[in-house]
């Protein structure tokens, strides 16, 4: 076989290597283009925030179901977008991604009682415990989250998007649980909400007709590419999944299952993860435990 030219055989070398980076990066990439300007916004403390404070414990609806946000609780706020220096001349936020190596360097930036720091606590040990997830006090990292609890609701962005974000858990109704915090961390993870998976018709049905007006945007589906499975089936037990009543304007379910299954009896769960959820989290990450 005749020897390549040395000029030739450079290029080749790092074509393969341009390749290879690009295929790791694409496979740490979360891809947010469907959400377009959606996610973006401010913090709602008027609307969110007396909706959340208002709210009962014998409440149907989970708080993070409440927010004016995208879905209800995912945010990315607009003077994020402002500060940022890349290419994003289009408005968009395109990409987004995972943690490197599963490690979340975080702050607790609010003012939190014993209990609720508790919670807090708790949704991390369970990540420790079931994944490989590992949250650690920041030092020096320039990417982290910041965990408040302003009076805005609860809310997060969707995976990494470099340096400070925000997980905010409204104090005393985003935290009566540890559940809710796992759910918003899962957010910040890279995960989307169960329900908007794009094969859930075969799992539930949307009642239209019992959404709040301007609302039904919320239950849109997304595509297989956005709102992956990783091959695990839908999940009615997930602590991503809406409440059978979440954005309802009469008190009427707005999702209801269509499958007999022991989990279809209460949709929206918040006592933690499912053993879904952990499967998912695991293969996101390529954990091995």
């Amino acid at each position: 076989m005749a020897k390549l030219p040395h000029a030739l055989t450079i290029v080749l070398v790092l074509v393969r290597t341009v390749a290879h980076v690009k295929a790791e990066s694409d496979d740490e990439s979360i891809d947010l283009s469907e959400m377009s300007e959606a996610i973006f916004g401010n913090p709602d403390m008027e609307t969110t925030g007396r909706l959340v404070d208002a709210q009962g414990e014998e409440s149907l609806q989970n708080p993070e179901e409440l927010g004016t946000y995208y879905e209800g609780d995912i945010l990315i706020p607009v003077d994020y977008r402002k500060s940022r220096n890349e290419d994003r001349r289009n408005g968009l936020l395109a990409l987004s991604t995972r943690w490197p190596g599963g490690v979340v360097p975080y702050e607790i930036n609010g003012t939190f009682t014993s209990q609720e720091l508790d919670n807090i606590n708790h949704a991390f040990k369970e990540y420790h415990y079931k994944t490989c997830i590992r949250f650690r006090q920041r030092t020096k990292e320039k990417d982290y989250i910041s965990i408040t609890n302003s009076k805005s609701g609860c809310w997060s962005s969707i995976g990494r998007i470099g340096g400070k974000q925000e997980v905010n858990l409204q104090s005393p109704n985003c935290l009566r649980t540890y559940g809710t915090p796992i759910h918003e961390l899962m957010h910040a993870l890279g995960f989307l909400h169960e329900q908007n998976r794009h094969e859930r018709d075969n799992y539930v049905k949307v009642l239209s007709e019992n959404v709040k007006p301007g609302l039904l945007v919320n239950f849109e589906k997304g595509s297989s590419k956005t709102h992956s499975g990783f091959g695990i089936e839908y999940d009615y037990a997930s602590v991503m999944h809406y409440s059978s009543t979440s954005f309802s304007k009469n008190g009427k379910p707005t999702l209801v299952a269509l499958r007999s299954h022991p989990d279809a009896r209460q949709l929206g769960q918040r006592r933690g993860f499912s053993p879904s959820d952990v499967r998912k989290i695991n293969l996101m990450y390529k954990c091995r435990l």
